[in-house]
C-alpha cells in the first residue's frame, strides 16, 4: 500500500505534465498549425535530436508557461514591445544589409509581434544554457556567467538607448567592432563572393539558361499547379515592396522556381519556394534568388494579450513578418515584400549569399560564447528599442527603451538574479520535457 502511494505520488506530476505537453502539441501542430502527418514527423524527428533543438520546435510550450508567471520585471501591458517572438541563440548571424555592409544581426521574424520585451530575454537565457551544456560547458556557475553576461549587456544598452548615448538606429556589429567567432564570421565573409549562393544552388542547363540544380538534397521540383500560381500572384508580391527600392518589373521577372525543403526546426511543415529572377540585365552572373516562405500568425499572438489595433494594421501574416524586419533592421533587405497564394500568406526575402551562422566548432569553450552572448546582448536591446523608431503612433507612442528602463534600473541586481534563477529552473524544466516528449513519440504519435 505504501509502495503504492509513492508510486502515485512520483508518477502524478510527470503524468499530468505529459498530457499537457500531448494537448499542446495536438492543439498547435495538428489543428493550428494543419502540419500533415507527415510534416509533424518531420518536425519532431528535428526536435528529439537534443533538448535544444526540441526548446527550438517548442516555442509554443515556452509561451503556454511563461505566460503564468507573474515575473518581477514586465513592462505595463498598456506598453508593449514590438518583439522578436522567438529569440535563442541560434538566431543571429550574419548578413548583408540593404547598404552592402556585411553585419551581425538577428535574422528571425516569423513570430514578430506585441508583448513584453521580457519573453524575448527570458527565451535567449534559457536557450544560452541549452547551448552551453550542448558544446560541453557542463559547469553551472559558467552557465550563469554566459547569461549574467548577456543579461548585462542588454541591461547596459537599454540604459545607453533610454539616456539618449547610443542610437538605436546607428548601432551595429560589423567586422570593426565585432569580437570573437562573430568577428571570424565575418572576416570570412568578406572572402565570399556575391555570386556565391547564385552558384551553389543554380547551375546552366543545355540550353545556356541559368536555373536551379535539382541535384542538390534540399531542392525539389514545383508542381506545375504550384509554379502557374507563383506566377499568376507575383504582381501582388511586386506592389508590395517598399517603392523607394523598386527596380522596375524585367528586374523581378521569373526564371525558374523550386521548392526548398529542410530548412528550420519550427518551421517544419511551412511551405517554402526558391525563386530566380533576372536581377540588374540578362546576364547569368545577376540573377537573384528570392525565398518565399510561408507565415502563420505569430506564436506569441496565441497566449500574450490580444491587441487589436496591431491585427487590424497587419491583417497579413506575410506583411507582419515583413514589418517586423523593417523595424528591427537599420538597413533592411531591398527585396522584402509579401504576398498570397490562395488561402496562404507568404513573405519574401532575398536568399543572401552573406547568410553564416556561429560555427559551433568555435563554441567549445566559455570564452568564445561569452564574447557572443555580450554581443547578442546589445543587439536584442537594440531590436526593442530600434522597433517603436519608424512605425504608426498607434501602435506605440513612446520609447520601449524608456519604459524598459524605468522597469530594470531601479533593481537591476534582482534582475539579474531573477532571470539567472529562471533559466536555470526552465532549463531542467525542457530536458524533463524532453524525455516527456521522446516517450509521448513512441507510446502515443507513431502509433496514432
Amino acid at each position: 500500500m505504501v509502495h503504492s502511494i509513492q508510486t502515485k505520488v512520483q508518477e502524478t506530476s510527470l503524468l499530468l505534465r505529459k498530457q499537457s505537453l500531448h494537448t499542446i502539441l495536438e492543439q498547435l501542430d495538428s489543428y493550428v498549425m494543419e502540419l500533415s502527418k507527415k510534416d509533424r514527423r518531420k518536425k519532431y524527428h528535428k526536435m528529439k535530436q537534443n533538448p535544444y533543438s526540441f526548446y527550438r520546435g517548442s516555442a509554443y510550450l515556452f509561451y503556454y508557461d511563461v505566460t503564468k508567471i507573474p515575473f518581477s520585471f514586465h513592462t505595463p501591458e498598456h506598453k508593449p514591445t514590438w518583439i522578436m517572438g522567438d529569440m535563442h541563440f541560434d538566431n543571429f548571424s550574419s548578413f548583408q544589409d540593404e547598404a552592402g555592409h556585411l553585419v551581425f544581426d538577428v535574422d528571425d521574424f516569423d513570430e514578430g509581434y506585441l508583448g513584453s520585451y521580457l519573453y524575448d530575454v527570458l527565451r535567449m537565457v534559457v536557450s544560452i544554457r541549452l547551448l552551453a551544456e550542448q558544446q560541453g560547458i557542463t559547469d553551472e556557475e559558467n552557465r550563469d556567467e554566459l547569461v549574467t553576461t548577456f543579461l548585462k549587456a542588454y541591461r547596459k544598452q537599454i540604459k545607453k538607448f533610454a539616456k539618449r548615448e547610443d542610437d538605436p538606429k546607428a548601432l551595429h556589429f560589423t567586422v570593426d567592432n565585432a569580437k570573437g567567432p562573430i568577428k571570424n564570421v565575418l572576416n570570412k565573409l568578406e572572402e565570399r563572393q556575391a555570386t556565391h549562393e547564385l552558384h551553389k544552388q543554380t547551375t546552366v542547363n543545355d540550353e545556356g539558361e541559368r536555373v536551379f540544380n535539382l541535384e542538390k538534397e534540399k531542392l525539389e521540383k514545383v508542381s506545375p499547379k504550384e509554379y502557374k500560381e507563383i506566377k499568376e500572384h507575383w504582381d501582388y508580391y511586386l506592389d508590395s515592396i517598399e517603392s523607394s527600392l523598386f527596380k522596375g518589373n524585367d528586374h523581378y521577372q521569373i526564371k525558374d522556381i523550386v521548392k526548398k525543403t529542410g530548412a528550420g526546426v519550427a518551421s517544419t511543415g511551412l511551405k517554402r519556394y526558391y525563386v530566380l529572377i533576372e536581377g540588374t540585365n540578362e546576364l547569368d552572373n545577376d540573377d537573384v534568388i528570392l525565398e518565399v516562405k510561408e507565415a502563420r500568425p505569430a506564436i506569441p499572438a496565441y497566449f500574450v494579450p490580444y491587441n487589436g489595433t496591431f491585427w487590424d494594421y497587419y491583417k497579413h501574416q506575410g506583411e507582419r513578418v515583413v514589418a517586423t524586419q523593417k523595424a528591427m533592421h537599420h538597413k533592411t533587405d531591398a527585396y522584402l515584400g509579401h504576398l498570397t497564394i490562395g488561402n496562404r500568406e507568404f513573405y519574401v526575402r532575398e536568399r543572401c549569399a552573406y547568410d553564416k551562422d556561429i560555427s559551433p566548432k568555435h563554441l567549445n569553450e566559455l570564452k568564445p560564447i561569452k564574447q557572443s552572448v555580450k554581443i547578442m546582448g546589445k543587439i536584442a536591446a537594440k531590436i526593442h528599442a530600434r522597433a517603436d523608431q519608424d512605425i504608426n503612433e498607434e501602435l506605440l507612442d513612446y520609447h520601449s527603451e524608456d519604459v524598459i528602463y524605468q522597469t530594470i534600473e531601479g533593481n537591476k541586481d534582482a534582475f539579474i538574479q531573477e532571470m539567472v534563477l529562471w533559466s536555470r529552473f526552465y532549463k531542467r524544466q525542457v530536458e524533463q520535457d524532453y524525455e516527456l516528449f521522446l516517450d509521448w513519440l513512441e507510446t502515443y504519435f507513431y502509433k496514432s
